[in-house]
């Protein structure tokens, strides 16, 4: 089959590979019909290599139609139409009982001390293949896979395999309620998606970004916007739009893509450069990340306030400002999306005739998988007015 490969630093190629075959008795195998480029892909185009091998398959928004199923993959069955969440829980064991999705014991990578194995994510989590490619193999499908109606776009229902389940998280997490306000950092998909979710609440957003397209998309959907070029500082503006005292809650979309800390960046570039022996204990326990939206997030909440924080970092070592903190009493939520506890909640708003989310517009490329490399860096430098790629096997 074709599938999209890391070669290596800033090189991605589609490639033949092979078919993947049930390994598991509740394994399944679906024909990929979608698969997006996630801003966490980027991390591997450039940041995470040392934990990728030449030939890694990556990819973890993905659905399709089912092909194959063990004789433990639940009520699952051919010809299924089902989106994949990104990562990879069982259901049953301690943490699955509990909604902790993304901390599954079942497949846990205790070796890295990390959580729940993820679709093409790197050694850290599992090696597991991912969904940019013809077919995917889907481990634990007695649980994970979700099944949705055959009558609709794709695209309505693509993003449930990690933006709408990051997004709605991220949004819980913020703890704002109705005719409250909430700062989004970074309107990429994610944050686009978190801001719309909050509006359908009656919360008042305040988008903050730097990219004209995103920050028009933003205006499109009513939301108030912060242009990041246009003030010299975003928390004073942020307070300036809440009578003095910061939003009610606030919203780190962005992670270690941040810009705004030029030594963070040349770190997380060099480390990226090492040979894998060197680096993996650099990026484990030395890495630094560009925490320059976290940072504003964290003063840009109002005293008492929640900060949601769903942008993914790497880094042990970075500075955080402690007594601020501290003495505002702010809380801070984070953490990989359990994706399953959201789910539910999820669907029922997908399944109204209006398209209340946007999802089926959020798409600005359409591309053939063949055409995934050029998507990648494209995506990576924000050319053409990209804000999310769909790649059509």
């Amino acid at each position: 089959m074709k599938a999209l490969t890391w070669q290596g630093t800033e090189n991605v190629s589609v490639e033949d590979v092979p078919d993947p075959r049930i390994e598991q008795p509740n394994d399944a195998i679906i024909k990929v019909t979608s698969t997006a480029i996630c801003g966490s892909d980027l991390h591997l185009y450039k940041v995470l290599g040392p934990y990728l091998h030449p030939g890694d398959v990556l990819g973890h928004e993905t659905m399709g139609i089912v092909e194959e199923v063990g004789p433990e993959a639940g009520d699952l069955q051919v010809g299924d139409r089902v989106v994949v969440p990104f990562n990879i829980s069982c259901g049953h064991c301690w943490m699955c009982s509990r909604g902790l999705f993304a901390q599954c014991e079942t497949t846990q990578n205790t070796q890295y001390g990390k959580g729940a194995s993820l679709f093409g994510y790197t050694d850290l989590y599992g090696a597991v293949p991912g969904g940019q490619a013809e077919y995917l193999r889907v481990p634990q499908a007695q649980f994970g896979p979700i099944k949705v109606p055959d009558e609709v776009p794709d695209e309505r229902y693509l993003y449930v395999s990690d933006v709408l389940p990051t997004a709605w998280q991220a949004f819980a997490f913020a703890d704002v309620a109705e005719g409250q306000t909430l700062a989004v950092f970074g309107l990429g998909p994610i944050g686009q998606m978190t801001a719309r979710i909050a509006k359908d609440a009656g919360v008042r957003v305040i988008g903050i970004d730097r990219v004209p397209e995103r920050l028009e998309l933003a205006r499109q959907w009513g939301f108030d916007v912060i242009d990041l070029d246009a003030v010299d500082d975003v928390p004073s503006a942020v307070l300036d739009l809440t009578e003095g005292r910061g939003a009610d809650g606030t919203v780190d979309a962005v992670g270690m893509e941040a810009h705004g800390n030029p030594v963070a960046e040349k770190a997380i570039t060099a480390a990226g450069m090492l040979p894998s022996a060197v680096a993996k204990p650099v990026i484990d326990r030395l890495a630094i990340d560009r925490v320059a939206a976290l940072t504003a997030a964290i003063k840009s909440v109002r005293r008492g306030g929640t900060v949601s924080v769903s942008g993914v970092y790497g880094g042990e070592i970075d500075p955080m400002p402690m007594m601020e903190m501290f003495d505002r009493g702010i809380t801070m939520r984070l953490g990989q999306c359990h994706v399953k506890r959201w789910t539910d909640d999820i669907v029922k708003v997908l399944q109204k005739d209006a398209d209340v989310l946007g999802t089926e517009s959020l798409a600005t490329h359409r591309l053939p998988l063949a055409e995934a490399a050029g998507a990648y860096e494209m995506f990576q430098k924000k050319q053409d007015g990209c804000i999310k790629v769909v790649l059509k096997p």
